[in-house]
């Protein structure tokens, strides 16, 4: 004979905390919401986020809104989807003993309850935990569900919510992330008295960002200090996974190791998902999906099928989507990362993955530098930026396998126009520096290496290592043939005699390069930079008219191609020539358009100068505001310490900040001098173009009738002038 019982409704009970809950004060709210106007939300993410301790948080908060309670269904012990019923009855306290499915007698008892279930853990039993939560919510119209898992259930009526690890920088106006603040609470716990401090402040920040926030890893860390300073600890992050052990052993299995945590996730790969898992983790960063195909496709993975898994492990929390202005784009963490280059060394593939990864960065630089003169210049440098990490990864690997030392220098070579268009001086001659020392022979990778040395360090007033590195690439060109490397070693050498104040020789050597330019048929940016330079040297000397001429001939070149970052410099000498003629009020609008389009590269050495010559600008004309000219020189002398010798040491560029430095000087008190500076001297960049620019954003460039951006026209050929 059957017999069946049913518990009194009494409100469910949630487990208590034993911890304190940091943070997360947005997404708790966000949760809050979604449970409160929707029926079943997934809280997703990668393993040790935080999404039980944030599911558990919520649910006791909208506890008293269900009559009958909050109840907890732990899912990570249940193995058996036939046993999930089983394991929600149990949770329930419902009791019956009859021989019905477990499923049959859920629906009889929730049908006309009012309840929000808690289902923790789902990701390894998702089908089985979507068929019944699908079942319920149907038969029981006042039920909700709060389910977390590395996966969506794909459940009708589903609703997301994907948990990120804790921000580890501190939001605006706060000294401490929270992630650092959960450091320190639970660092507490073990070593009472601790807090953060200045002492251990930037340490804890460090270890926090090589954690990438990840609560479980955060809280593991912490627990070390029983034995270990926090720089001890931080030290020992090179093998996370050995140093991240020990955890609270009344936490799930999963969750009391890094390395169990991450695990988990792995063992509910498939076999295809487990191996993309591995070869992504030769990226630095974020990448797309063309990178992934091209780089993963092949020895057991068909290119047809990446998109597919790519899409499957975004599910499973193992990689991250971001989507900017429609370019979606994808993110492994750092500690899932390190996790799959385990498994990609221990199957002896990961050679043959980093020299694919290499290629295609390869391949974005050199088609990067293509694109650099035209009219996509400023998505070219966006895309580029966007393959940082990557692009330092494949000069790494270049550098460090045996054999690839050319092909490093072709890399760091080619990568010239992010070094200088973009404000990476010194990281380029970093990269430049080291392939040059490993790979001596003179081919023709290592004479452009040496130009683009060359120029580097003449943009940082570096002449001591500039002269030698142009001229033995000027040498090495005449001994092995090579036009083109003569033609930009005469160029550099122009712009090293420019800044090292001799202008009139460096009018004849930019003469001679540009000659040699228009028989090799080059036009890019470079030559217009040589175009410029000339017209600066002939302004310089005061031969204004000569100095014009080249300056309207590069505006002309720059219309037809739409080229934006050469015209920026293009515009500085505009400036510069249009106040020695007197008129102030051009001559500041192309000194603002100037610092616009830099701005928009994030060019330091185009935003640099031109910010001093809106300075002594703003000591001209009948109402001079000495003390803003002021500002403006204490900004411009904070960006030239990011660029390196200030106005490269050159008297020449030097004038305008001395003229305007003087004219301040006797205009105003010592202390308004000395005030003025000191206040610009703390203006961040954008905040400094902001105030040179006049309160504008300093967002796109955009032309006026006075000042016109470079439009988009038909291409056709340049000749030198007087040909």
């Amino acid at each position: 004979m059957d017999s069946k019982s049913a518990a009194s409704r009494s409100p469910g009970r949630l487990p208590a905390e034993v911890t304190s809950f940091v943070g997360r004060t947005a997404e708790l709210d966000a949760l809050a919401a979604l449970v409160a106007r929707t029926r079943l939300v997934t809280v997703t993410g990668a393993g040790g986020v935080g999404k039980s301790r944030l599911a558990l948080r919520a649910a006791g908060r909208l506890a008293d809104g269900f009559p009958d309670g909050a109840h907890l269904v732990e899912i990570g012990p249940v193995q058996d989807g036939l046993l999930l019923g089983h394991a929600v009855l149990e949770a329930l306290r419902l009791t019956d003993h009859t021989a019905r499915p477990p499923l049959d007698v859920l629906v009889e008892q929730l049908a006309d309850r009012r309840l929000l279930l808690v289902l923790d853990g789902c990701e390894h039993l998702v089908e089985a935990c979507a068929e019944l939560v699908d079942a319920l919510l149907r038969a029981a119209p006042g039920l909700r569900v709060l389910a977390t898992s590395r996966q969506s259930l794909r459940a009708a009526g589903e609703h997301l919510l994907p948990l990120a690890p804790l921000p580890f920088e501190p939001a605006e106006g706060r000294v401490d992330s929270e992630a650092m603040l959960l450091f320190a609470d639970r660092a507490a716990a073990v070593r009472p008295g601790f807090r953060l401090d200045r002492r251990n402040r930037a340490e804890v920040a460090l270890l926090c960002r090589r954690l990438d926030g990840i609560p479980l890893a955060v809280e593991l860390a912490a627990g070390r200090l029983r034995a270990l300073s926090v720089e001890q600890v931080a030290a020992r992050l090179d093998d996370r996974f050995r140093l991240l052990t020990r955890g609270d052993r009344t936490a799930p299995a999963r969750h009391q190791t890094m390395r169990t945590a991450i695990g988990w996730s792995h063992e509910l790969c498939t076999m295809q998902e487990r191996l993309l898992w591995a070869r992504l983790s030769v990226f630095a960063g974020g990448f797309d999906l063309d990178a992934a195909e091209y780089v993963c496709a092949g020895h057991g993975l068909d290119t047809e099928d990446v998109l597919d898994l790519v899409d499957s492990l975004v599910d499973k929390s193992v990689l991250d989507r971001l989507e900017d202005d429609g370019a979606v784009r994808f993110r492994m963490l750092d500690t899932l990362r390190e996790y799959g280059g385990h498994w990609l060394r221990a199957g002896g593939d990961d050679h043959r993955l980093l020299r694919r990864h290499r290629d295609w960065y390869l391949g974005v630089a050199t088609w990067g530098e293509v694109e650099w003169f035209g009219p996509r210049q400023a998505e070219t440098a966006e895309r580029t930026r966007l393959a940082h990490a990557n692009l330092r990864a494949a000069l790494e690997f270049s550098l460090a396998e045996p054999g690839e030392e050319q092909l490093a220098l072709v890399l760091a070579g080619t990568l010239w126009y992010f070094w200088v268009g973009t404000g990476h001086l010194g990281e380029g001659r970093h990269w430049l520096d080291r392939a040059l020392a490993l790979a001596p022979e003179p081919t023709d990778a290592r004479a452009k290496a040496l130009w683009v040395t060359g120029y580097l360090a003449i943009l940082q007033g570096d002449l001591v290592r500039a002269r030698p590195a142009l001229e033995e690439c000027r040498l090495q060109a005449l001994d092995t043939g090579d036009d083109r490397a003569l033609a930009y070693a005469v160029h550099r050498q122009g712009c090293a005699a420019l800044i090292g104040d001799e202008p009139a020789r460096a009018a004849e050597l930019f003469e001679e390069a540009l000659w040699h330019y228009n028989t090799l048929g080059e036009l890019n940016s470079n030559v217009l930079m040589a175009m410029f330079e000339l017209a600066l040297a002939y302004l310089f000397l005061g031969d204004e008219e000569n100095g014009e001429t080249w300056v309207e001939r590069v505006r002309e070149i720059c219309e037809e191609h739409g080229e934006q970052w050469a015209y920026g410099y293009c515009l500085y000498a505009m400036a510069y020539s249009h106040r020695q003629a007197g008129d102030l009020r051009l001559a500041r609008a192309f000194a603002r358009e100037s610092m616009r389009l830099n701005h928009l590269f994030r060019d330091l050495l185009g935003i640099v100068i031109a910010m001093d010559l809106l300075a002594l600008l703003a000591t001209d004309g009948p109402s001079p505001d000495l003390r803003e000219a002021r500002v403006l020189q204490g900004a411009a002398h904070r960006l030239w310490q990011a660029v390196g010798t200030p106005f490269f040491g050159s008297r020449s560029f030097n004038g305008p900040h001395l003229e305007c430095e003087q004219r301040a000087r006797s205009g105003l008190t010592e202390e308004e001098y000395t005030t003025s500076f000191r206040l610009g001297s703390r203006l961040d960049l954008d905040a400094a173009v902001r105030r040179a620019l006049g309160g504008e954003h300093p967002g796109p460039a955009a032309g006026g009738d006075d000042h016109p951006g470079p439009p988009r026209h038909p291409v056709r050929p340049y000749s030198p002038v007087g040909a």
